[in-house]
């Protein structure tokens, strides 16, 4: 099959579309062939230029999520059969810390005609739903509610400001915050990306390059500050004023370090107003479901920037590197 293989970290230049050998499924798994593989920031992009935090050995096929058509099973899968529409999830397993196995770093990943994986980690897409738009909703869908829903226990009417509202999961946190029935106010570098979220249905935006972010939140909301901020950047300039625009009792939910992670963090406003943050990324079945079931229903809708065969790898990832569009850019084996 043919798949893109990195054989040293690097540029983009390092990835090469070979012949590799198609995957056998052992017990529990399952072989897909991908229709859709979307291209992240972290797990995909900093993976191949060598800068996550983990470097699988090489050589390595990236690639964290996949929707496609199940191919083939092995003897002891009883829940799936040649011919079913799925969506993978990036987590695949537990390493013996209890720390998540990754997809596209711990294994093999979806940069391919074909992929393994083990059953018990996919769900069937709905009718309703094309491949590429499975495979950006799986990749965001379920994070978004959990960090909204599980995490920070997001009430109806409650006020959730959602940075980096125009990404893959900030747009996914958009929609779940409104499904969950709280105000929410979508934050981005740009007015085209603050347009794109309201467009998503978020009550208020700000863009946060030329205005204050902490003074618009607090204005918006009537001074009282937003009871959740889903800051999924880690941004040093960006970071604190989220942070200032949490009310008493706020909640902050994070899963992303895009900006860098290393931020300033006041201590003093922490506690004096009883602030929570939570930083568990890792969500479950059941919120996939959920996402899933939410974007057949036509109310999780996904950003598209470009879909690109499989060969031109190389050109995704510069335009994520570059954070040159607007959504997600998905490759199609």
């Amino acid at each position: 099959m043919k798949a893109i293989v990195i054989r040293e970290f690097g540029n983009p230049n390092v990835l090469n579309l070979e012949d590799v050998a198609q995957p056998t499924p052992e017990a529990g798994e399952i072989v897909i062939k991908v229709r859709a593989a979307t291209v992240n920031q972290t797990l995909d992009v900093a993976l191949r230029a060598g800068t996550y935090a983990r470097r699988p050995p090489l050589p390595h096929v990236p690639g964290s999520d996949a929707a496609g058509e199940v191919t083939a099973v092995a003897p002891d899968v009883k829940t799936l059969k040649a011919g079913d529409r799925v969506v993978c999830h990036p987590i695949v397993g537990r390493q013996p810390s209890g720390a998540p196995r990754l997809l596209g770093v711990d294994t093999w990943g979806t940069y391919a005609e074909f992929v393994k994986v083990p059953a018990s980690t996919v769900q069937i897409v709905p009718d309703k739903l094309d491949f590429i738009t499975a495979a950006v909703v799986g990749r965001h869908g379920p994070l978004a509610f959990t960090q909204l829903r599980d995490r920070a226990q997001v009430k109806p009417g409650e006020w959730v400001l959602v940075m980096g509202a125009a990404g893959g999961l900030g747009s996914a946190l958009v929609q779940a915050g409104k499904y969950l029935g709280a105000r929410v106010i979508a934050a981005a570098g740009s007015d085209a990306r603050v347009k794109a979220a309201l467009e998503l249905g978020a009550d208020e935006g700000i863009n946060y390059r030329n205005k204050d972010l902490t003074a618009e939140a607090r204005r918006i909301t009537g001074g009282a500050g937003v009871n959740v901020v889903a800051d999924n950047i880690g941004d040093p300039a960006t970071f604190p004023k989220a942070l200032a625009s949490l009310g008493f009792q706020g909640r902050l939910v994070t899963a992303g370090g895009h900006g860098g992670g290393n931020v300033p963090l006041d201590v003093k406003y922490l506690y004096l107003n009883v602030i929570t943050i939570f930083g568990n990324p890792i969500d479950t079945p059941d919120n996939f479901r959920l996402a899933l079931q939410v974007a057949a229903e036509g109310k999780l809708k996904v950003l598209i920037d470009k879909v690109l065969p499989l060969g031109e790898a190389r050109v995704a990832h510069e335009i994520v590197e570059q954070r040159a569009g607007i959504g997600k850019v998905v490759l199609t084996p």
